[in-house]
């Protein structure tokens, strides 16, 4: 009881702030009416970032800052925790929170909505954790962007053939999605930028797509995916199907078919898995670590925890039985307006909704006024008029009317103008400049630094 002697409103504790817990919540917000619940969300970063723009942010065709929608202005009527969610106790109802700053302690709930997204799936190969970079996050998609072209730069300011050789060397593993609009969008980048230097052109530089399945894009189908293929080799990309990477020591990757090269990038995008912390909260998990979810997107044996999204396990009604929802930005924006409304219809004693999607299809860009895409199920579409669609599709899911206008006007103004193609590869250690005027010689001692950055 509060000190007025009146109830407190019960709590809706959102445990992630990406796709399902930030649509999730702000629908929630939208729909309460004055004091009928409290919304909490709770997550390690202060911003929601749109994760099919993070081959475009690398590529530089979309400002990074402009992908990212900060939770607090988002949500101005919840509370918004940075921190993270270790464990649940089910019995009190209650949370453990370790915030960014502070001691851990306990929160209260009424309902519990787990989103906690996903991390990349990586596997025991020698070198990957020491060489690669995933492109799961918008800091990885700018840390990719200003290391290809700090590799440009170290290639065009030396004559050793074998470091020109590692330094244009980029190897990207995983044909999907993320794979196969990375490697497009960053080999446009390079080519664009290759025309600033007097001795690196395309030519000069080699790009390999590793896929272990027999096709890429499998969801687009085998039409699509093998269309997609010929124009990614049509540019000069090296693409390797049935095949993985062996190991990647040293940045000297070996794959599976025999074909062995130094390599100064390899980006890893081959699959997602939920985070392992879901076992700390208490609740079913299926094969794969996916919290086990009905069709109402209450997790199974509970009425009162939640789950959407990439580290929800969501029957596919539209498909039938035993099939499961894809982890996607199209599910999981989806699932979350289900979820929202289940949470208010629960609240006032209401009747659940079951999730069951009408499949709008799918759209992947492959660098600037390349693409395809599949439309409600049966329009297929290549080359710019996909581009396009994947463009206005995408661009009108962006969190906020804010984030849209400023990544519409990133390509607006690409039209007229030149990309961008400096890179700051320095600022993954930003305090290097100042360590070094603290030391002697420090233009000579900077440049070994610099030579070892990323």
């Amino acid at each position: 009881m509060s000190h007025s002697g009146t109830p407190k409103p019960p709590r809706i504790l959102v445990v992630g702030g990406g796709y399902a817990g930030l649509y999730t919540a702000m629908r929630v917000l939208k729909k309460l009416r004055r004091n009928e619940a409290t919304v909490t969300v709770v997550d390690p970063r202060s911003y929601m970032t749109y994760l099919p723009f993070l081959p475009e942010a690398a590529g530089g065709n979309v400002a990074a800052r402009n992908l990212v929608a900060p939770l607090r202005p988002a949500l101005p009527d919840a509370e918004v925790v940075t921190g993270h969610v270790v464990s649940v106790d089910h019995t009190r109802k209650s949370a453990t929170i370790v915030p960014a700053a502070g001691d851990e302690y306990e929160l209260d709930f009424d309902h519990l909505v787990v989103a906690t997204g996903s991390i990349s799936r990586t596997f025991s190969i020698p070198g990957l954790a020491e060489e690669a970079i995933g492109l799961k996050t918008i800091e990885e998609a700018i840390s990719l962007r200003n290391h290809v072209l700090w590799q440009l730069d170290k290639a065009d300011s030396t004559t050793d053939p074998e470091v020109r050789r590692r330094a244009l060397t980029f190897v990207f593993v995983g044909g999907g999605f993320a794979g196969v609009e990375a490697i497009g969008e960053v080999e446009d980048m390079a080519r664009d930028a290759a025309k600033n230097y007097g001795n690196v052109s395309r030519d000069d530089m080699r790009f390999l797509l590793v896929e272990a399945a027999h096709r890429i894009l499998p969801e687009m189908g085998p039409d699509l995916g093998v269309w997609t293929m010929e124009k990614l080799q049509e540019r000069g990309i090296e693409v390797y199907l049935n095949t993985s990477m062996d190991s990647c020591i040293g940045r000297y990757v070996v794959l599976k078919n025999g074909v062995e090269t130094p390599a100064s990038t390899i980006v890893w995008t081959a699959g997602v898995r939920p985070r392992a912390l879901l076992a700390d909260f208490g609740i079913p998990l299926g094969p794969r670590g996916h919290v086990d979810t009905a069709p109402t997107l209450q997790v199974q044996g509970f009425d009162y925890v939640w789950a959407a999204g990439d580290n929800a396990q969501v029957p596919d009604l539209a498909v039938g039985d035993g099939a499961w929802c894809p982890p996607n930005a199209q599910h999981a924006c989806r699932q979350a307006v289900v979820l929202a409304d289940n949470i208010v219809a629960a609240l006032r004693g209401g009747k659940l909704k079951e999730y069951r999607h009408k499949n709008l299809g799918a759209v992947a860009s492959v660098g600037v006024h390349k693409g395809v895409a599949i439309l409600f199920g049966k329009y297929r579409l290549k080359g710019r008029p996909a581009w396009w669609f994947h463009r206005l599709y995408h661009g009108s899911r962006v969190p906020t009317m804010n984030r849209k206008i400023r990544v519409f006007l990133d390509w607006t103004l690409a039209v007229p103008l030149r990309r961008e193609t400096v890179g700051l590869p320095e600022m993954a250690h930003p305090r290097d400049a100042f360590v070094d005027a603290t030391l002697p010689e420090p233009l000579l001692r900077r440049a070994d630094r610099v030579n070892t950055l990323t």
